[in-house]
């Protein structure tokens, strides 16, 4: 039987996902940010972040600055791949962009590793037909 994944670890993986993209684009990210971002109170992501520092994936500064720590980038990275290799394949499928980023956030959160180095390897070999 496949794993499903508890709603409360698909909102961990957005948050985590959210902290790096965060960080990518502004260098520094405080709970303002996330809340802004993913347009939640800042009491639910003051929460969520107490909750990520106690599972070793967040560091918060004295300042409130919000680092990843090794375990949290390695996870938001592996879901950030998830959810822009879905999105692209849907979108080369002919699904509008809207909705395949969409279905790729939902997606994300469920594919077996299995089934996600499959598509990715197929992607890979329409990249380079060469192979």
């Amino acid at each position: 039987m496949q794993y499903i994944k508890h709603k409360s670890e698909e909102s961990m993986e957005d948050y985590l996902e959210t902290i790096l993209l965060l960080q990518r684009k502004t260098g520094n990210v405080r709970s303002i940010d996330i809340a802004n971002e993913l347009g939640y109170s800042k009491p639910s992501i003051s929460v969520a972040m107490k909750n990520l520092r106690k599972q070793d994936y967040i560091a918060i500064d004295p300042n409130g600055f919000i680092t990843l720590t090794p375990s949290g980038k390695k996870r938001a990275e592996d879901v950030f791949e998830k959810h822009t290799i879905l999105s692209d394949l849907l979108i080369r499928l002919g699904v509008d962009e809207k909705t395949a980023r969409e279905d790729a956030c939902r997606m994300e959160h469920d594919i077996s590793a299995e089934s996600f180095a499959a598509i990715k390897g197929c992607i890979q070999k329409m990249q380079d037909p060469a192979e």
